[in-house]
Formats: structure tokens, sequence, C-alpha cells
């Protein structure tokens, strides 16, 4: 039985409240998909009735699991492949080239979901970066759920599989059971902490790079502009903003340049346009 058209606003309007996500009427089966096994879980004889729950005083965290349910967590190891090149060839060596006296970099994966994209970077800066050099990553998401499954950094054979190259998984990986988990020299550099990117940000550090992909395609217009403005906020004059093939600051926030750079393209601030070193992302 599909969704009745209050128990799909109910849901559109409490996704759009909580996680800035807008969803079109037509998503109705999406929904009901994402919510049935919610309802199963909780003993629920239907979607209906789950809703139902998730409406009273004391539903709080069935509202929050539809939050996460809604989610896209779609990921892979080096998922496109192009971002992670530009990494290696253009933005590595100018890192190095302009913070050598601090020998650290600071990157930011802002949609983390289940840890592959934060530890792909780590697994690529530990690879590419000349000895001497430390690096942090911070990976942050909304689910709290994707959190918890990147913090554990263990993957089935199916997940590495999803192009990790065999070496590296061998080199980085370690086995535990059917599982591989993530080597500790890897999972040390990463942090995780759960983040709304649609709120103002908590106080964080200035990023080096900041690789915010496959996110914004879900916001208005205003909630990309407000995103945006955030992160060229939080990134070094002369930082770098990694976005979804299908993503783009043109139009958007003038205070970014397009930089192509092989067959993907990175975003600066432009002179002027981003704040001083140690200043937050609020606003």
């Amino acid at each position: 039985m599909s969704l009745a058209a209050h128990e799909f606003q109910f849901v559109s309007s409490l996704v759009r409240r909580e996680a800035s996500i807008v969803l079109e009427p037509g998503k109705e089966y999406l929904v009901e998909a994402r919510l049935l096994p919610l309802a199963r879980k909780a003993g629920l004889a239907s979607v209906t009735e789950f809703l139902l729950r998730a409406q009273s005083p004391s539903g709080r965290q069935d509202r929050d699991s539809i939050v996460d349910a809604l989610t896209t967590n779609e990921t892979s190891w080096f998922r496109d492949r192009e971002p992670f090149t530009a990494m290696t060839e253009l933005v590595i060596p100018n890192v190095v080239k302009s913070r050598g006296p601090s020998r650290h970099l600071r990157v930011w994966s802002a949609a983390s979901s289940s840890g592959q994209e934060p530890y792909t970077l780590a697994i690529l800066l530990k690879e590419n970066l000349p000895p001497g050099w430390t690096y942090e990553i911070l990976g942050t998401d909304i689910s709290t759920e994707m959190l918890a499954r990147a913090e554990r950094g263990r993957y089935s054979q199916l997940e590495v599989n999803r192009g990790l190259p065999a070496p590296l998984l061998v080199k980085h990986f370690t086995r535990a059971g059917a599982e591989w988990e993530v080597a500790a020299p890897i999972k040390k550099a990463v942090s995780f902490k759960r983040l709304n990117l649609a709120a103002p940000f908590p106080p964080m550090p200035a990023f080096d790079v900041v690789f915010l992909r496959n996110v914004l395609i879900y916001f208005d217009v205003e909630t990309k502009r407000g995103v945006l403005k955030r992160i060229r906020n939080l990134l070094k004059p002369d930082g770098w903003l990694f976005l979804g093939a299908a993503e783009t600051t043109m139009g958007i926030d003038d205070g970014f340049e397009r930089v192509v750079t092989g067959r993907t393209s990175a975003y600066r601030p432009r002179t002027g346009t981003s704040a001083p070193v140690g200043v937050t992302g609020k606003g």
C-alpha cells in the first residue's frame, strides 16, 4: 500500500526541517521502501503504524531514524577517481610547497557516510605525502548510524571490492573474521562527528582541503548558498574544495573560482573572500 498524502507530507516536512533535504512529490515509493524496514524492526505491521508512532510526543528516536533512512549513503573507495587523481597530481604538490614550515595537512570529508571517503583520503595522503609530514582528516555526517559504522572501520569483502585496489587493501587493512578492518595508522588519522551541513557549524580550525561531494544536489539554492559560504569561511585562503561531478559553485557563490584539473574541477576561494585562518564557519 502506497503512502497517503498526509503521511508523505509529514516525512517530507521532517527531513526538510531536520536535514534540508527536499523530497518532491513522486518520491512516495522511495520513502515507503526506506521506512518499511524500520517498521518491521519495530515490530509494527505497516509504515502507517510506524509513522503514527513517530508523530507522537515520544517518537523522537523514530523521527531521527526516518531522517537517517532518507539520507543517501551511496559511497565507495576512490569514488569517481578523478578528484583523488587531482589530489595526488595537483593539490598535494601545491600544499607541500606552500605549507613547508608546518608540514601538516587538515582535510574535511563533509559527507562521510560509512567512512570510505575519509579513509580513502587518509590512505592517499599516507602514500603520497613526503616523509615528516602529518595529516588529520575529519569525517562528518548527519546519520548517526553511518557514523557508527565509519568509526568501527570494518568492511565486508563486497564493500572493499568497490574501488579499493588490492595492493592498498593488503597494505592498509587487516583481516577481522569475514571482514576487513582499517589498519591502526590510518584509523588514527581520521576522526568522526555528527554535523548537519544545513545548520550553523560548530567552531572548527581551518582546512586545507574540503570534500563536499554529491550533497548539494539534495538542497535548494538558498541552502546551497549557506553551506558554501560557511565552508568558504573554513577554508584556508589557498585551500581547495571538491564537489560532485553534477555540482558547482557557479551561480550560487561567487566567492569561489573554478580550477579545471584533468577531467574534474576544484574550487578555490577568490582572493579576500575566505575568512582569516582560525575563524569558524558559523552563520
